[in-house]
């Protein structure tokens, strides 16, 4: 089933994009979340009236994301745990902790926008991205510092 997508899809593709996909996803998931339209050249005519403003309001959040990105590019957070033998850490850092000590420096991000690649359960330094746009990504370090340790 062929389908326009309303909004960007993490995956599928992004907004405006004509993606085939099964007709089972685009019923029971995108057609009630609002993510997509089924493809037909009246949709087609409402993706175009809809552009012009959509491709306005991507240049200005855009732009926002970049003044984000140079604050948050570079930057080294330190974030303590507590930590058994062979510095594993009981438990994980999650982006909810990473997102806080963002915030505690003044840059607000939503937690679902930092990608860990894979799950911070050691002590040291771990690269994490943040995608504040889909086309701006900032990579910061996060320090894993054992919990009573001084911050850096």
């Amino acid at each position: 089933m062929k389908v326009i997508l309303a909004d960007d899809v993490r995956g599928l593709g992004h907004r405006g994009d004509t993606v085939a996909v099964k007709p089972g996803y685009a019923r029971n998931f995108l057609f009630p979340q609002g993510l997509a339209w089924q493809a037909s050249p009246a949709n087609a005519r409402r993706l175009t009236e809809e552009k012009k403003k959509y491709d306005d309001k991507n240049l200005r959040e855009k732009a926002v994301a970049e003044e984000a990105s140079r604050k948050i590019e570079g930057l080294r957070i330190a974030i303590s745990k507590k930590a058994g033998e062979g510095d594993v850490l009981y438990g994980s850092v999650t982006p909810t902790e990473i997102a806080d000590a963002l915030g505690e420096r003044g840059i607000e991000v939503d937690r679902r926008r930092i990608e860990v690649a894979e799950p911070i359960k050691r002590l040291g330094e771990h690269r994490v991205h943040v995608r504040l746009h889909r086309d701006v990504v900032a990579e910061l370090t996060v320090d894993v510092q054992p919990a009573g340790a001084a911050p850096a």
